[in-house]
């Protein structure tokens, strides 16, 4: 095969072994990977395999695959950014392996993202904030707590509960549905006894699931506040009655007592509360203000004239809310305020005669005593009595005696306080003797201790004559019995005593003492006989004895006395009397009873008149009873059975036992005795109706009554015979079993469930319910009970979602726009259509509508209203808010509602409306060119789209002069923009066709019209003003600031220079002047000063307003803060025009002089023009010098240097580019057009216009070329320096600068 073969066969082989190589297999298609998994986390293998066991390399592409990384050796994929199955549950990646051999092989798989419980419930709705009456019912729903969890599964289910209320004490009055979220008030709000805010904390919790490989339950909190508002429910309250408070007799009118004070309770409400006194023991003498509650006095008293209610005056205060309570009426408080009257001594003693409860005043007494009378004994026969009427210590008075027998006698008591009986007693008996002084006389005085007040009054003493001895009796007692009760007049004996004293014999009498004892016995006084007077009343139960004295009186009233002992017999005359009236037992049926009854007798005891036997009166009961006749002991003779017992009587049973003494005639008394009979459960239910019950319920109806049955238990408490009724079989849940007591037994009510509704279309249409009814000693019966389910109209129809309909604008239609076609789930229903409200969308906001253009009748037809005309420009959109109602709904809600969206579609209906943004527009004539523009319109148009692109057109064009108006051709053109501006104006240029004379000195009228393309009878016309100006009356203003500083500052350079020219300001140009050399930059702002009549300022006028001295003061501050340095003229290149006019003069003067002096003039006429011509440029850039800068000295002819500073014109020096004056325009733009500008119609008097003479210098010698010429001429610079320093006076400030940019040298 030569040198060849052997490459060629390795190569052949190496072909061979590729071809039969094959390409790797990705072996999978979904891969599922929990959510949860962390950055690094592995999250699963790729599944690849190559037949040829090649090693293979793995990597991963796609969208979502910047989740995952992959190990290229081991193609294990770990998370590398978290996922999160809420924004992405199926991610999409491209696996590529490769064997090393072929291309790579890439499939796409799907990741499944499983869910893990990372999403806590978020509330909806926030916040839950209400204000709720204190009086609202319980039973309230007071908010829904609403939250979603975006989890799924149980992990998305969320329930609710309070975590807190605050203050705790409010707990209780809420509860919230685990399932709804519903918070229900549960307990009463009052807003001043309870708390008037809470604060309840709820917590949101799904159902829990697996995160980070544990069982987690998230949750969240959110905190709802409630505001209890109060309500006018409570009555007002004093805060200081009822009270007691004293004032003065003989207070002044108006004094004020006591300041009462009340509130309102109702704290929320806080009422105004009016006074008034609703009752009074003492009227008129007090009163209240209605506002303040002062208490005052209203008419002067005396404490001494209201004695008669103890110097106490009692209020009623009454306080009274204003506005009337809850029941509608006026809510008011009555309490008390006691006023007691504080004494002044404003009184004396005074003495009395008081004869029993009468006293009488008097000063002058008479008593009597007998002779040699005790000392210390009182006179008798006096009834003296002092009295002052003040109080305390203002009524105390001390008492004396003078007069010629003071000194036998004595006063009692010496001292008193108001009110006190005197005696008179006996001090030296001796002088009181009969046979000395039969009468005897004293003055009893009564002082005031103040000595203010004295009293004194006369007593007359009689003296008696008296006897030695004493009557006596036999024996010191005596004993007499009687029966009780006895009859008067009895006779108990008869008891005589004996006088020594003859003149006493026979002439005794008797009395028996005390004097009370006299109402129940008596003695005759003539002979001593004892008896009985009041037979009725002696009771020996009461007092068995009884020892009145019997005394004996002898003439002289001397007394002996004895004792008499009476001792009363016992009758039977006691009933027996019970322990109680009303004896009460419980005993248990079939149990043993033992109740004792006991009575007692007050007779003698150990006598038959107190012995007592019991026995039962007859009755229903009393065969089932005895009792011990002795000892009282009742016992039940057989056992009880209370259901034997009728059920009115509730198991109770009534006797009567009946106690008897043994007396004569017997007496006897009763008791009740009352048995209750205590209830055993030893009955069991039994149903009342037979089995089995059946009814029917419709469906979706919660809640509702399905139907009762009913039980009875023998047993009589209510304990025993409860029944509780229950579901054992067949309900499913969706029944509750209510069970209440009835006048046959206990009902159970069956309803149901509240928290299900039935559904006929449900599995369910019958229920077999296993009922059982219980006792609470678990007794039990069973019934059946059948419940049928019946159809019923209850799902509320539904309204057709997202329909649009579309209408041009200004339609009239015939026929309906659309028809609204709902539909309805119910076998029978019946469809009406009605329209709520309606909202239009103009310009782009959504609100109520100006004008109802739509109406939808009972069949759903969609129509419009004739009564208007539908416009695009005002609404484009039409929401009708309408709603479907099935009238045959028996349950829930019976309509849906929607909305149908109406389009109005736009027609060209609106032609366009110009915008006028500028009253005129200034026009250089000499920069008018072909194509520039001198003015712009702008116009509006309310269509849309291509309806509202305008284009523009000028149609006729006049000129306005002094000479007249004339009609212009059509060398204007409007150069129109289809785009709108940020504004939505469409603008179109006016453009010249052509150059304009420069000797047009007026204003131009164009006529622009606008109008829609392609459709030009929509259209609108109006009249643009074009003023003419040429650059004759342009003006420089210079600026020490930048560019962009002028330019932000030109809204305030224009309102100045306004305000100091009365002229609209047209900026034409902005330009800066900075050399490199220049530290500081300057910049020229270009401007017009036009009238609205056409005429305009130029630069002198310009100069001679702003060095004004009125405007200086008003506006110089004002420019230089803006950096304004001074004016100058934008000149134009006249050298042409002047060339000319000399030229003619020379060809004149050449007429009279020959021609050699005709040449040699003409070249010193040249000479000499060129010499002024650039004194005039230099004179024009240094009006600008500020003239009290200016240098004193001599100036150097022809430039704006001073000798003095070393400047020579004859110097060959540079001029420096900085110097360049400007006066060429051609730089300028050709297409400016004028800024905003203000119309001020202002004529200005160009005669009061500051003008400045020329002043004549004489020039120095020059010398050019060697040739030298004597001549004198007009040096502007120096003329005008001079001439405005004179009248300056070289001090006042202008508007004028040096501007060392320009340097004018003799050229």
């Amino acid at each position: 095969m030569g040198k060849m073969g052997k490459p060629l066969l390795l190569f052949f082989a190496f072909l061979a072994s590729s071809y039969c190589n094959s390409v790797p297999v990705i072996n999978m298609a979904v891969k599922q990977v929990m959510e949860d998994l962390l950055v690094g986390e592995f999250a699963f293998q790729i599944d690849a395999s190559d037949p040829d066991n090649d090693t293979l390399t793995y990597k991963i592409a796609g969208t979502d695959s910047s989740h995952f990384e992959v190990n290229s050796a081991t193609g294990e994929v770990k998370i590398k950014s978290r996922l999160d199955r809420e924004t992405k549950s199926l991610l999409d990646i491209d696996v590529v392996v490769n064997d090393g051999v072929y291309a790579d092989v890439s499939k796409t798989i799907y990741i499944a993202v499983s869910d893990a419980n990372d999403n806590a419930p978020v509330f909806q709705g926030l916040p839950y904030n209400v204000e709720i009456l204190e009086n609202t019912a319980v039973g309230s729903t007071l908010f829904r707590a609403s939250a979603t969890d975006s989890d799924e599964s149980s992990s998305g289910i969320v329930s609710y509960k309070i975590d807190k209320v605050v203050p705790n004490e409010g707990a209780s009055l809420f509860e919230i549905s685990p399932t709804s979220g519903i918070v229900v008030l549960q307990g009463t709000l009052n807003f001043t006894d309870k708390s008037p805010f809470y604060q309840i904390t709820v917590s949101a919790s799904d159902g829990g699931g697996e995160l980070f490989g544990v069982h987690v339950v998230q949750s969240s909190t959110v905190t709802a506040f409630i505001t209890v508002n109060d309500i006018p429910d409570q009555d007002p309250q004093f805060l200081n009655l009822p009270n007691l408070v004293t004032v003065e007799e003989n207070s002044e009118v108006g004094t004020s007592v006591f300041n009462v004070r009340a509130r309102d309770p109702d704290t929320g409400v806080n009422d105004v509360i009016l006074y008034s006194i609703e009752k009074t023991n003492a009227p008129d003498l007090f009163q209240i203000d209605e506002n303040t509650g002062d208490v005052s006095i209203k008419t002067k008293f005396d404490r001494e004239e209201l004695l008669d209610i103890n110097a106490v005056v009692k209020l009623d205060i009454k306080a009274s809310e204003t506005i009337p309570n809850v029941n509608g009426v006026i809510a008011s408080t009555i309490l008390d305020l006691q006023i007691s009257i504080d004494d002044l001594n404003d009184n004396g003693p005074t003495f009395y005669e008081c004869k029993d409860e009468t006293c009488t005043e008097k000063n002058t007494f008479v008593g009597e005593v007998e002779e040699h009378s005790s000392a210390g004994l009182s006179v008798n026969e006096l009834n003296i009595k002092v009295k002052d009427p003040d109080q305390g210590q203002n009524s105390r008075f001390d008492l004396s005696l003078e007069g010629p027998d003071m000194e036998a006698f004595a006063v009692s008591p010496s001292s008193g306080q108001g009110e006190s009986s005197v005696q008179l007693t006996i001090k030296d008996p001796s002088a009181v003797d009969y046979e000395k002084k039969t009468v005897m006389s004293v003055q009893i005085i009564a002082k005031d201790p103040t000595g203010a007040f004295t009293s004194t009054v006369s007593v007359t003493i009689n003296i008696k004559d008296t006897n030695d001895n004493f009557p006596k009796f036999e024996e010191e007692a005596y004993d007499f019995s009687v029966d009780e009760h006895c009859d008067d007049r009895t006779v108990l004996g008869t008891i005589t005593a004996t006088d020594e004293d003859a003149l006493d014999a026979g002439k005794l009498t008797y009395k028996l003492m005390p004097e009370s004892m006299r109402i129940l016995f008596d003695v005759y006084q003539d002979n001593g006989t004892i008896f009985v007077k009041d037979g009725k009343s002696l009771d020996r139960e009461g007092t068995n004895s009884y020892s009145p004295t019997l005394q004996a009186i002898d003439t002289d009233g001397k007394i002996g006395t004895t004792v008499v002992m009476i001792n009363i017999l016992d009758i039977n005359d006691q009933t027996p009397e019970m322990n109680r009236d009303l004896y009460e037992a419980y005993v248990q049926e079939n149990q043993k009873l033992e109740l004792r009854i006991q009575a007692t007798d007050r007779d003698d005891p150990n006598t038959a008149n107190s012995q007592i036997q019991y026995r039962i009166e007859d009755s229903p009961f009393s065969s089932n009873f005895t009792i011990d006749q002795e000892t009282g002991v009742l016992t039940n003779s057989g056992l009880l059975d209370r259901e034997a017992i009728d059920l009115a009587l509730d198991g109770r049973i009534d006797l009567t036992v009946i106690a008897s003494d043994m007396g004569s005639p017997s007496k006897s008394s009763s008791a009740k005795v009352t048995i209750n009979i205590g209830d055993e459960n030893d009955n069991s239910p039994q149903y009342l109706d037979p089995a089995p019950y059946e009814f029917t319920v419709k469906e979706s109806e919660g809640g509702i009554l399905v139907g009762s049955v009913r039980a009875h238990d023998a047993d009589q408490s209510d304990f025993n015979n409860r029944i509780f009724f229950s579901i054992t079989d067949g309900g499913f849940g969706s029944f509750i079993l209510f069970s209440e007591a009835t006048s046959e037994g206990y009902r159970g009510s069956i309803t149901v469930d509240p928290a299900v509704e039935l559904d006929y279309e449900g599995p369910h249409k019958t229920y077999d319910l296993t009922v059982e009814a219980s006792d609470l000693g678990q007794k039990k019966a069973t019934t059946t009970v059948k419940v049928v389910v019946l159809d019923v109209n209850d799902t509320p129809p539904k309204f057709p979602s997202n329909m649009i309909l579309n209408i041009k604008e200004n339609s009239t239609l015939t026929m309906p726009l659309g028809k609204i076609e709902g539909e309805d789930v119910d076998t029978e229903h019946l469809l009406e259509y009605e329209l709520d409200s309606t909202e239009c969308q103009c310009n782009g906001i959504r609100g109520p509508c100006p004008e109802e253009w739509f109406k939808v009748e009972r069949n759903g037809d969609v129509i419009s209203n004739t009564l208007y005309d539908i416009d695009y420009e005002k609404c484009d959109k039409v929401f009708l808010n309408a709603k479907v109602v099935d009238v045959l709904t028996e349950k829930r809600s019976n309509s849906t509602e929607g909305v149908v969206t109406i389009n109005i579609l736009d027609t060209n209906d609106n032609a366009p409306e110009f915008v006028v943004l500028q009253d005129f527009y200034v026009v250089v004539i000499e920069k008018v060119e072909v194509g520039t523009s001198v003015g712009r319109v702008y116009a509006t148009d309310r269509d849309t789209g291509d309806n509202k692109k305008t284009e523009f057109e000028v149609t006729k064009v006049d000129f306005v002069s002094s000479e007249g108006t004339s009609e212009e051709g059509l060398f204007l053109y409007a150069d129109s923009n289809d785009q709108v501006d940020a504004e939505g104006r469409f603008t179109a240029y006016i453009r010249s066709q052509k150059a304009l004379e420069s000797n047009k000195r007026g204003k131009f009228l164009v006529e622009v019209k606008a109008f829609n393309t392609g459709n030009k009878d929509v259209n609108s016309t109006s009249v643009v003003e074009l003023l003419t100006v040429d650059s004759s009356y342009r003006v420089s203003l210079r600026f020490f600031a930048s560019v962009s500083e002028v330019n932000a500052n030109l809204p305030q350079i224009r309102a100045i220079l306004i305000g100091a020219t009365k002229a609209t300001v047209e900026f034409f140009n902005v330009f800066s002047e900075t050399v490199a050399q220049r530290a500081e930059e300057r910049t020229i702002l270009e401007a017009y000063f036009v009238f609205p009549n056409g005429t305009a300022l130029n630069y002198e006028e310009v100069t001679t307003i702003l060095n004004s001295e009125e405007v200086y003061m008003e506006y110089g501050n004002q420019l230089l803060q803006l950096g304004f340095t001074g004016i100058s003229t934008t000149t134009t290149d006249t050298s042409g025009i002047k060339t000319e006019v000399f030229i003619m003069i020379g060809l004149m003067a050449a007429l009279a002089i020959v021609l050699v002096v005709t040449t040699t003039s003409l070249v010193c006429i040249r000479r000499n023009y060129k010499r002024k011509l650039k004194a005039a440029k230099a004179m024009n850039s240094a009006a600008t010098v500020v003239i009290e800068n200016q240098k004193t000295g001599p100036v150097v002819p022809g430039t704006n240097k001073y000798t003095k500073e070393g400047a020579n014109p004859v110097l060959n020096m540079n001029i420096d580019t900085a110097t360049d004056l400007g006066f060429d325009e051609d730089g300028s733009s050709a297409d400016r057009e004028s800024l905003n500008s203000l119309d001020y119609n202002i004529d200005m008097d160009m005669a009061e216009k500051d003008t400045m003479g020329m002043t004549v210098i004489q020039e120095e010698e020059e010398e050019e070329d060697d040739e030298r010429s004597n001549s004198s001429y007009i040096e502007p610079l120096g003329a005008a320096l001079a001439q405005r320093e004179k009248r300056r006076g070289g001090d006042s400030p202008g508007l004028t600068f040096e501007n060392p940019s320009i340097d004018t040298t003799d050229l």
